[in-house]
């Protein structure tokens, strides 16, 4: 995870720049602190900043001066214009000028809390997005992997930074995400891209054999052997090499898979002489190792040495905005593969895709459109033509958000009917969302319009009243 982006605060009143060092400080951000425009202006030459505060009236130049120093930067930070003598002309000719946002003093800190995360994370959007869209626009891919979420704009540049080191890759996500995808993304991105690329599935070669099909062995080294085999490790040398399942290795061969990393030298099984060997390991897995570790079935020090670099997929629930151009595309394939009509995807079924958990992923989501595009038998897929998981993730959503909730009656007339309160239908539709989102609390308070840290709040008030 990325270390938290500096913010500039710039404000002449020393008591009022204290709070907001202290409350951003509270928040986890990085704080400078200038108290004039052309203080501001060399910090924002000296090192970049995501974000800057700054108070409208200044000694000099003032808050507008900063606004336009900022126009310059690259990468552009957010702005925040504070004033304590706001009007709506200042407010609408700050953000005219380019400002995020405009709060007046004394500032309300759960606010400029809000405002501070909300306008950190739009700019961090925004600039992966610019960064994508030439790719995205033309329809491409970013080495095999569709997408354009959030999540996949943050794995694309992830792996193009993770790509310029030769450090050892821990992959890691839920069965059906295309690991071996990242591992092949990772390798095209890098140096060793002219150098081979070696997969190996780690659950799909027995026990005995493993340690031969990684090592090699001479010729003799075991019934069997009758020629020598130079194995995988001398097969990726100057490439990478993939561990799929890694997990399932033997601790045996763990120990030995350790050495390697240590010395980078292998000795073939039967042999006698070392032979130096120049490899990037790429591993990948979707079991949980320090669960395994505990168990006594991973070796705490190779998953180390393995997690020099960690790169978590996200599950295709939280790629929403992704289903829809990927449930197409597979349609494409699977029609164009079998000779069969273009088919469209309902409003229905879209819809009970979205909403769909999709415990699978992307697998799974080829494997739907497959079936979907083979057994439908009109122009377009039906919500009867998915399978019942499916279609029951229609029915289980909950009410949508104009739903309220009917009042509660104790069998009299109509002096007797309770209504919810407010706080009681807030809770409700917190819990919904909450349901929609299976948990994820950082989508559920982006659909809610609200920071995660107020949805956190509001959460431990509903659970202790």
């Amino acid at each position: 995870m990325s270390a938290p982006e500096a913010v500039l605060v710039v404000e002449d009143d020393r008591g009022h720049r204290e709070l907001l060092i202290e409350e951003l400080r509270e928040a986890g951000y990085p704080v400078v602190a200038v108290g004039s425009a052309e203080e501001a202006v060399e910090s924002l030459e000296q090192q970049p900043f995501g974000l800057v505060v700054s108070d409208l009236r200044l000694p000099g130049a003032d808050g507008f001066r900063v606004l336009e120093a900022t126009r310059g930067v690259v990468p552009e930070p957010g702005f925040i214009m504070l004033t304590g003598f706001g009007t709506i002309d200042q407010a609408v000719s700050a953000l005219k000028a380019g400002a995020d946002d405009f709060l007046t003093k004394p500032v309300d800190l759960d606010h400029l809390r809000l405002s501070v995360d909300r306008v950190i994370e739009a700019r961090r959007l925004q600039a992966e997005v610019r960064q994508y869209r030439e790719l995205l626009a033309t329809g491409e891919d970013f080495h095999g992997m569709q997408g354009s979420s959030p999540a996949m704009l943050r794995l694309y540049d992830l792996i193009r930074r993770i790509a310029a080191s030769d450090g050892s890759v821990l992959v890691t996500g839920e069965s059906g995400t295309g690991k071996e995808l990242v591992a092949r993304a990772l390798h095209a991105e890098s140096s060793r891209s002219d150098g081979p690329f070696v997969a190996l599935n780690c659950a799909g070669i027995p026990e005995t054999l493993l340690e031969s099909e990684l090592l090699g062995h001479v010729a003799g080294a075991f019934s069997g052997a009758r020629g020598a085999r130079r194995g995988l490790f001398r097969e990726a040398d100057g490439g990478t090499l993939f561990l799929d399942e890694i997990a399932e290795m033997p601790v045996a061969m763990q120990s030995k898979l350790l050495r390697l990393l240590q010395d980078g030298r292998v000795r073939p099984v039967g042999g006698n002489e070392e032979v130096a060997t120049d490899v990037r390991i790429v591993a990948a897995t979707h079991q949980d190792i320090p669960e395994r570790i505990a168990e006594g079935r991973f070796r705490e020090d190779l998953y180390y040495r393995l997690e020099t670099f960690r790169i978590e997929i996200p599950p295709l629930r939280d790629r929403g905005e992704d289903i829809e151009r990927l449930a197409l595309q597979f349609l494409r394939q699977h029609a164009l593969a079998h000779g069969l009509p273009e088919r469209r995807l309902s409003p229905e079924a879209m819809r009970a895709l979205v909403r769909y958990s999709f415990p699978g992923n992307v697998r799974e989501l080829s494997s739907l459109m497959e079936r979907a595009a083979t057994l439908s038998a009109g122009e377009q897929i039906e919500l009867q033509d998915l399978p019942d998981r499916v279609r029951d993730a229609v029915g289980t959503s909950g009410p949508g958000p104009g739903a309220i909730a009917a009042p509660v009656t104790s069998g009299g007339g109509s002096s007797d009917e309770r209504w919810p309160t407010l706080a009681e239908l807030e809770t409700d539709y917190i819990r919904r969302v909450l349901e929609y989102c299976d948990g994820n609390k950082q989508r559920a308070a982006r659909i809610l319009g609200i920071g995660r840290k107020t949805l956190y709040r509001k959460i431990g008030e509903a659970e202790s009243s």
